[in-house]
């Protein structure tokens, strides 16, 4: 099942099956999907709505993590672990998950994240405090930081 959402960063492609979410990528590319959507698809976009306008910070709708290998489950588990407006380091989910060695598989695994703003790729930096790699652009990454943030602290949103 597919269906997208258009967010202010791009168009968000969602796919699902057996109740859970398999991924969310932006495709500009893509062309309007019809049909009847099953709930939790109707969830995605609702929650995903909610994200971008309303501030939501937890998303309930479930993803499916069988499709990694354990590796990339744990560290996509990490990422779920970021609270919004927070960020986190490579550095770090490394040494949750495995050890500092790893650092650079998990910017690979964090690199294939395949759920796009659910699990919040996008809150993790460089050790430096520097915005590193994102799938959709270093802009992308540093306007979702800055609405989280806005939202979080009630600052006025002039992102989008």
């Amino acid at each position: 099942m597919k269906t997208y959402y258009n967010s202010p960063i791009g168009r968000f492609v969602i796919t699902g099956s057996m109740q859970k979410i398999t991924s969310i990528r932006i495709d500009d590319t893509v062309q309007n999907f019809s049909g009847q959507l099953a709930p939790y698809m109707m969830q995605c976009v609702k929650e995903l709505d909610a994200y971008f306008n309303e501030g939501l910070e937890q998303f309930s709708v479930e993803l499916d993590l069988s499709q990694g290998t354990k590796f990339q489950q744990q560290v996509w588990n990490e990422l779920l672990n970021i609270p919004y407006g927070r960020t986190s380091t490579y550095l770090k989910i490394a040494e949750k998950v495995s050890s500092k060695r790893a650092v650079r598989a998990v910017g690979r695994c964090v690199g294939n994240n395949p759920f796009a703003i659910i699990a919040p790729c996008h809150r993790v930096i460089g050790t430096d405090g520097s915005l590193t790699g994102f799938a959709y652009g270093l802009e992308a990454k540093r306007l979702l930081l800055e609405l989280e943030k806005s939202k979080l602290y009630g600052k006025q949103n002039k992102l989008f």
